[in-house]
């Protein structure tokens, strides 16, 4: 058991430590991580409900999700890639186009969970 649990630790390691490599390296990672700050205070601000939390945790972990993958794939792609290729091009462009399906999607859960919560604000005024 000891060992197991050691080995479950030294995963949430490495993860952490792909997360940091994500941020320290990827400047859409830093755009989403404002993002995502900017989201979250919104919300606690303008109180949403446990629905609409959940809705925007859903919305940003996707975008993240996506982010990771891509930043996996483009490495993958170079370290196999060394030259230019139309088919490296193609996996990188389609796994950048899954961030930006993600954002838009993020994009439309943020207008259905924010402008109700908004005008609901501004008529408390």
């Amino acid at each position: 058991m000891r060992n197991y649990l050691r080995a479950r630790l030294r995963s949430v390691g490495h993860a952490l430590r792909g997360l940091r490599h994500l941020l320290s390296t990827e400047s859409h990672a830093r755009i989403h991580g404002l993002a995502t700050v900017i989201v979250f205070a919104a919300a606690a601000v303008l109180d949403v409900s446990a629905r609409d939390w959940g809705l925007l945790l859903l919305a940003t972990g996707l975008v993240w999700t996506a982010e990771a993958f891509n930043t996996a794939i483009e490495r993958v792609v170079d370290l196999y890639s060394a030259e230019t290729s139309e088919l490296a091009r193609q996996a990188k462009d389609v796994a950048a186009a899954a961030v930006l399906l993600a954002a838009i999607a993020a994009a439309a859960v943020g207008l259905i969970v924010f402008v109700p919560a908004v005008m609901a604000f501004l008529q408390m005024w």
